[in-house]
């Protein structure tokens, strides 16, 4: 009987992984929900300079507003992300709105097909959320589009609720979904 590979492994993406976070960001923007998932389309991503990808590397592995959770299997290869924005009273958030609370926007939410169904969002999620407690967050939150069920689902699967605002972007109807830390 052969042991089953081990889980990914759940983690801050580092500084020198600007390859591995344009690589998967790629990946994300080819994935059939992609058009109502992101704000940005795959040709804009994929002719962004390198000095970029190495920028947004560096930002999420360093910051202590942002920071990139990666899972990454046993061969090496990322297979899921997201990213965690603490957003201040007073600013405006990454949609154009004002920020009304302290709070930590998920973003860039993005698993693998082949790794979907195993828990990995959750790990994903907990993740940001634990390192924005640190920084004494008690809110999270993120905006899903009207027409993506599949992720409305796994988020309410997670303890995300509708809070009533929703947003029209260029995409179309984003619903926020909160949930208390």
């Amino acid at each position: 009987m052969t042991t089953p590979p081990a889980p990914p492994t759940v983690r801050r993406a580092r500084q020198d992984e600007w390859r591995e976070t344009r690589d998967l960001r790629l990946a994300a923007l080819q994935d059939p929900a992609a058009p109502v998932a992101f704000l940005e389309t795959y040709d804009v991503a994929a002719a962004r300079p390198d000095a970029f990808w190495q920028e947004r590397a560096r930002g999420n592995a360093t910051s202590d507003a942002v920071a990139a959770l990666v899972a990454v299997d046993a061969d090496g290869r990322w297979v899921a992300t997201t990213t965690g924005l603490i957003e201040e009273p007073g600013a405006t958030d990454v949609l154009g709105g004002p920020v009304a609370q302290r709070q930590v926007h998920l973003v860039g939410v993005f698993v693998r097909p082949e790794h979907r169904g195993a828990g990995l969002l959750g790990r994903l999620f907990d993740g940001v959320q634990d390192w924005a407690r640190s920084a004494g967050v008690a809110r999270a939150r993120l905006c899903v589009h009207v027409d993506n069920p599949r992720a409305q689902a796994a988020y309410a699967k997670l303890g995300f609720t509708p809070s009533g605002e929703r947003f029209v972007l260029e995409q179309g109807e984003e619903i926020e979904l909160v949930r208390a830390l």
